[in-house]
């Protein structure tokens, strides 16, 4: 029953609670670009193992920092590493939920297909049934995978949302909620006409789901204000976040603030700023005073 109560709890923190998602979940292959943004160079480290300890370290420096804190953080996104190790012994996920009261989430996708009809759709995930089971064992909330749209192509954008509406059923159906990530790249010539196409194909798919289905949207921040305010008040979808998609913190916080309860679920924006030798004060001052910003742009 713990379980059970558990979901209840951090499903509704998901659907009502203010704040924003830590996006935390870098993986293969940008993460010696995550590190060497937080100051570690490629020559720390000779395989990938080594590599891996490294950025959980990073990554257990940001969690335990009192600046990462339940009144500004409903939920972080892992990779399946950081899922896999402990944080003072316990689990990841469950330290999060237990210590701080911040839901985890899972990126289970394993990267992007090459480019075809105007998008990358996500490369299979052959291993998505065990990761799944793993992740439900390991307390974990829910999954994000994500896709990118380049063009404003009808084909390939619904390519891409049945793609993603397909793989988070499965995700569903084993008792997680799907983040579906329809990423518009935000240097498209055609962001806004890329939109539209997007909202009406999620609408479709919304349409089809079962009563009982919840899944969350994470979406590039829009080129019109409150473009997305109608999939928010869909029965099926718990929350819509933001990905800051390329921007820097500043503007990613200006033009989220714009867009009302959209909330952000930002990775290098939050982590900008933060490096390995900054002393554990000046590492907390930057991150809380990054936290607190992206916080007052999630709120609106």
């Amino acid at each position: 029953m713990k379980n059970r109560e558990r979901y209840i709890a951090q499903l509704n923190r998901m659907h009502s609670g203010k704040g924003f998602i830590a996006a935390l979940d870098q993986s293969g292959g940008s993460t010696p670009k995550a590190l060497a943004q937080y100051g570690v160079q490629e020559s720390s480290f000779s395989n990938d193992e080594e590599m891996y300890t490294l950025v959980h370290e990073m990554r257990t420096r940001i969690i335990k920092s009192p600046a990462f804190d339940r009144e500004y953080i409903l939920g972080a996104i892992l990779f399946e590493n950081t899922m896999d190790r402990k944080i003072d012994d316990q689990w990841t996920a469950d330290y999060l939920w237990e210590k701080k009261s911040i839901v985890p989430f899972l990126k289970v996708d394993k990267g992007l297909a090459d480019l075809a009809n105007g998008v990358q759709l996500m490369k299979p995930i052959s291993n998505l049934d065990e990761l799944l089971t793993r992740a439900v064992e390991r307390n974990v909330f829910g999954t994000k995978m994500r896709s990118v749209i380049k063009e404003a192509n009808a084909t390939g954008i619904r390519e891409v949302v049945e793609q993603q509406f397909a793989v988070g059923l499965q995700i569903f159906d084993k008792g997680l909620i799907p983040i579906i990530e329809p990423e518009v790249d935000i240097y498209s010539a055609d962001k806004a006409k890329s939109e539209e196409i997007l909202k009406e194909e999620i609408k479709k798919q919304l349409d089809l789901l079962g009563k009982e289905v919840k899944v969350m949207l994470k979406l590039s921040i829009p080129t019109v204000n409150d473009f997305y305010k109608e999939l928010m008040s869909d029965p099926h979808v718990v929350r819509v976040v933001a990905l800051s998609g390329g921007y820097g913190q500043d503007e990613a916080n200006e033009k989220l603030s714009q867009n009302h309860g959209l909330i952000a679920s930002f990775s290098r924006a939050l982590s900008e700023g933060l490096t390995a030798g900054q002393s554990d004060d000046d590492f907390n001052t930057k991150l809380g005073k990054t936290i607190k910003e992206i916080y007052a742009a999630s709120i609106t």
